[in-house]
């Protein structure tokens, strides 16, 4: 099993190529950077009565960080933990992909999902009505820019035809999309058009792992973020096949980083004295 760690990449932080060298020189399998273009201050959704936590606000732009991420380390996988695809315009949103996973010979790992901010959605011209359908159609839209040279796609909210946009992505046929989330629909995503399930760790997450393993009838593997430094979830995690575990490493000073890799390192090494 491989372990990873998150982080929302804030400009007043330890900055993400930074934290990308410090993740790959401790051995680290990949890095996850969150996403969010803004947080809407007369509303907050998952904070009722409360404020937002700043690092929900302060985040460089998501393939910026990606690429200073990409540019610091030679092995780390870099990866969108997650991007909020249904905030953004999808022909771009491929040529950002593309880009990194170009530049970085084939590390990016693009993980996707809805988000939960309904307010911040309709800034961006999404009804929350309709995000998982808006979801489902961009992924499938930019799948077809990475893969074709006149790529055309025809959806109720994406449509678009004789498109050429270069440079492809270094990993064939495109780098692997992690559906995120854990709603009750989320497997029906994951198989129509997920190459992984990336759920934050729950109660119940192994019963799920196994019905998606008994619904699939292919290979789809699971990566799991927030998972506590505790060996023994490690150890259910990999006997529920699970490939990869990450944990979110808080955003601020080198001091503070390195305190929170001590600990999750320290649970690894418990896990795995070898």
């Amino acid at each position: 099993m491989e372990f990873g760690v998150g982080y929302f990449p804030t400009y007043d932080g330890m900055k993400p190529g930074e934290v990308a060298r410090l993740a790959e020189e401790r051995g680290a399998d990949a890095i996850y950077f969150a996403e969010h273009s803004h947080i809407p201050a007369a509303e907050t959704d998952r904070f009722p009565g409360q404020p937002v936590p700043s690092k929900y606000w302060k985040t460089y732009d998501l393939f910026v960080a990606l690429t200073a991420a990409a540019a610091a380390t030679s092995r780390l996988r870099v990866a969108s933990g997650i991007c909020l695809v249904i905030e953004r315009d999808p022909i771009h949103t491929a040529k950002a992909v593309a880009s990194v996973d170009h530049l970085s010979g084939g590390r990016l790992e693009f993980g996707v999902g809805a988000g939960w901010n309904r307010t911040e959605m309709r800034h961006h011209g999404t009804d929350p009505r309709v995000r998982m359908r808006v979801l489902q159609e961009r992924v499938e839209a930019m799948k077809a820019i990475w893969t074709q040279h006149e790529a055309s796609y025809s959806g109720r909210y994406v449509s678009f035809e004789g498109v050429r946009s270069y440079p492809k992505p270094a990993q064939k046929p495109h780098p692997p999309v992690l559906v995120g989330g854990a709603g009750p629909t989320v497997l029906d995503r994951v198989l129509a058009f997920g190459d992984a399930w990336f759920p934050n760790y729950h109660d119940g997450l192994v019963e799920r792992i196994a019905e998606l393993r008994s619904r699939a009838g292919r290979d789809v593997e699971v990566q799991v973020m927030s998972v506590p430094a505790d060996p023994k979830i490690f150890e259910q995690l990999h006997d529920a096949g699970v490939r990869r575990v990450a944990r979110w490493l808080p955003s601020g000073s080198r001091s503070r980083v390195e305190r929170a890799f001590d600990e999750w390192e320290a649970a690894i090494t418990e896990y795995n004295p070898e």
